[in-house]
Formats: C-alpha cells, sequence, structure tokens
C-alpha cells in the first residue's frame, strides 16, 4: 500500500480554522490549537445562547409590561390574570409594543382586562 502524505490536507485545514478565528485576540486568533479550542467554545456558547435569548426577551416583555401597568394602578400579576379569565389573547411581545409605544391602546387593554 502507498503511503499518503497528509501535509496539503492539513494545512488547508488548519488554515480554514484559524481563518474562522478571525478577530479572536491573541494566540486564539493565530495558532490552530487554540483556534480550534476557541471555536468550538464560541460554538457551544452560540448554541445556549440561542436557547438563553429566549428567556432574556421574555423578562424584558415582562418588565415593560409592569412598568406600562403600575401607573394604571394595577400590577403585571393582576393584569395577566384579567385577561386570561376574560379571554383576552394578546401575547407578551404585543403587550410590551403597546405598552412602549401606543399607551391609549395598552390603557384599553388594561381596562378591559379589569372590568
Amino acid at each position: 500500500m502507498t503511503r499518503i502524505k497528509r501535509g496539503v490536507t492539513a494545512h488547508r485545514r488548519h488554515r480554514d480554522v484559524v481563518k474562522a478565528a478571525k478577530g479572536f485576540r491573541r494566540l486564539r486568533g493565530r495558532t490552530f490549537k487554540a483556534s480550534k479550542n476557541a471555536l468550538m467554545k464560541a460554538g457551544m456558547r452560540a448554541y445556549t445562547d440561542r436557547r438563553n435569548r429566549k428567556r432574556t426577551f421574555r423578562a424584558l416583555w415582562i418588565a415593560r409590561i409592569n412598568a406600562g401597568c403600575r401607573p394604571l394602578g394595577v400590577n403585571y400579576s393582576t393584569l395577566i390574570n384579567g385577561m386570561t379569565t376574560r379571554s383576552i389573547e394578546v401575547n407578551r411581545k404585543m403587550l410590551s409594543e403597546l405598552a412602549a409605544k401606543e399607551p391609549d391602546a395598552f390603557k384599553a387593554v388594561v381596562e378591559a382586562a379589569t372590568a
């Protein structure tokens, strides 16, 4: 069996990994070994943060809704409970948009939920 020399293939693979780590600091952006580890960790963090983004946005929406309904004399949990019992189906994202940009429409929703 003939011998297969992998110099060209290995060099191309190393070059591609280091190229993918462009912008990383110090050895993480220059050497293959450090770049490979950095890319693996970056990939793991990207995966988990894609899921955490949903939590973060939900928390932001809830904070905006709560800030919008406090001046109207209602807190967040009372508002959501009222909406649930009266079958008002507006999701939190849209409620937060109403609270931030359309206060009159948000006030109408709050009054309908607490009536």
